[in-house]
């Protein structure tokens, strides 16, 4: 499977994913996370698929989340409750894949790259890693209780309250040190290597014990169904500044937030 802006091919039982639009930093339309997601919750389990990789085209950018002209048309609550359920259900897709799949950082992973990045069982990095959610001066919206909770059991509840409430970015030296990625190589070239090395081990393993020890953890990780935010989500999505954020990051300028 191959389309221009997410391509897709399987050699040697590896499935390997390359978010295709390096001149916007590999930044997500609507149309790539479904197709993410249609993969990951359509990967055979009849053994002719033992993991999959997923990276970013060129050495800037894995993925810097969702592509800002998405959100232009957004003018009702249940346009912004509709985006993060579907989000959801595409992170939720990516997390319960049967096969273990393996984020190739190289360079910027922010915004909905970091989350898919989070949902990934193994995580490497190039040296130029720069892993965050840097909306609260960028965009103005908020992340899901799912997406908080997924990126709390990664990072640890303090350490995420800083970045998140700082909007600082997390650097390779730091991640390696928290466990946010296994390793950093030395370059793009040594990275996919380096993936396909991984993958080749995992592929040696016993694939019905693989899919039981990740669907064991993403178990212990499960929200309650009774957490409702989508007044936190309204919050957000609707408020002036999230227009603001969306046209000022357009136009390449700072946001005014006013807190309204």
């Amino acid at each position: 499977m191959a389309t221009d802006e997410l391509i897709y091919d399987i050699r040697d039982g590896i499935g390997h994913i390359v978010f295709n639009r390096p001149a916007a930093r590999n930044a997500f339309t609507l149309a790539m996370y479904a197709e993410l997601g249609d993969i990951c919750s359509g990967a055979p389990t009849d053994g002719s698929l033992k993991a999959i990789i997923m990276t970013g085209a060129g050495d800037k950018a894995f993925g810097s989340g969702t592509d800002m002209t998405q959100f232009r048309g957004f003018s009702t609550p249940q346009d912004a409750w509709a985006y993060e359920q579907n989000m959801e259900q595409i992170l939720s897709r990516i997390e319960r894949c049967p096969v273990p799949t393996i984020a190739a950082i190289n360079g910027a992973c922010t915004g909905g790259g970091a989350a898919i990045a989070a949902c990934c069982d193994i995580r490497l990095a190039t040296p130029n890693l720069k892993f965050g959610f840097p909306i609260a001066r960028t965009l103005g919206n908020c992340l899901s209780v799912n997406n908080l909770r997924r990126l709390s059991d990664l990072l640890g509840k303090p350490l995420l309250r800083e970045i998140m409430l700082t909007s600082r970015l997390v650097e390779a030296p730091e991640a390696l040190a928290i466990g946010l990625v296994s390793e950093v190589v030395e370059s793009t070239e040594t990275l996919h290597v380096r993936a396909g090395k991984i993958a080749e081990r995992i592929a040696e393993n016993a694939p019905l014990t693989l899919r039981a020890t990740k669907e064991g953890l993403r178990r212990l990780g499960e929200v309650s169904n009774d957490i409702d935010d989508r007044d936190l989500i309204e919050l957000c999505y609707m408020s002036e500044d999230f227009k603001e954020g969306i046209e000022a990051f357009l136009g390449k300028r700072k946001p005014q937030w006013k807190g309204r």
